[in-house]
């Protein structure tokens, strides 16, 4: 009996042995299992978030609507356009990820949005509010883009609609003149001397121009005139370029009148 007892003592002490053993490594492994994909993937994300500033959301069709100080040209406009892509890797962030932020830009401009989805997920480019407004690379550095850069201007000039200035000069033209008030518009060449023309506001820069050949022989296609810095086309009026009395009117006088000609 107890030969028996100890034989049957044995072997079951030894089933539960091994049955723990199984239990253990089974339990073990899988806590081991899932620790480590938990502790990797939080590590992960919250590496990732932190470099890239944080959620990141789809790019939206929608585009920034703004107003210029004055009347642009498309010509103006990609002129300034390039001034900004030329200049900013200068100042902050990685040239790799501004010229990405330039294809986007031109891609989502062109209704492209696939396109420039695809550019920025292939320079790892975060954007937390889907424009590209404001985004973030995989090294946290920020990079801001002005609203000029990814959309025009509301009151931008489209350089083909010279067809309807001209008939909006002659709807002008065909209302009746203003009381005409006439003062002295002071005017200096680009040789150093102060002109005085009788002028009124509702007179052309055209007209000022013929004034200025009969007094001084200067002929009209070696007249480029300026106020403000801004060059006034023949068509605009005193009034339009808001040009008073006390104000002074810049003009250049071309030497060679063929080159203004051509």
């Amino acid at each position: 009996m107890i030969k028996y007892s100890n034989t049957h003592s044995s072997h079951t002490s030894g089933l539960l042995s091994n049955n723990y053993v199984e239990d253990k490594g089974t339990v073990m492994g899988g806590c081991v299992g899932r620790s480590r994909m938990d502790g990797q993937g939080s590590a992960r994300s919250s590496t990732r978030s932190k470099k890239r500033g944080g959620r990141n959301e789809p790019l939206k069709k929608e585009r920034p609507k703004w107003k210029s100080e004055y009347p642009m040209t498309e010509g103006q406009l990609r002129s300034k356009r390039d001034e900004f892509w030329d200049t900013a890797p200068a100042f902050d962030g990685r040239k790799e990820i501004w010229d990405a932020l330039r294809a986007a830009a031109l891609a989502a401009e062109c209704n492209d949005l696939e396109l420039a989805q695809a550019i920025v997920d292939g320079a790892c480019i975060t954007l937390p509010h889907g424009s590209l407004t404001e985004s973030y690379d995989e090294l946290g550095n920020r990079y801001q883009l002005p609203a000029y850069t990814l959309a025009p201007p509301v009151n931008l000039i489209s350089e083909t609609s010279s067809d309807s200035k001209v008939s909006e000069s002659t709807q002008k033209q065909a209302q009746p003149p203003p009381c005409r008030q006439e003062f002295q518009l002071r005017v200096r060449l680009s040789t150093g001397k102060d002109v005085r023309l009788t002028a009124s506001m509702a007179d052309s820069i055209a007209e000022l121009k013929k004034q200025l050949k009969e007094q001084e022989e200067i002929d009209v296609i070696r007249q480029r005139w300026f106020f403000s810095g801004k060059l006034l086309t023949d068509k605009t009026r005193l009034q339009d370029a808001k040009i008073q009395k006390d104000f002074v009117v810049q003009v250049i006088v071309n030497v060679n009148p063929s080159v203004t000609a051509n």
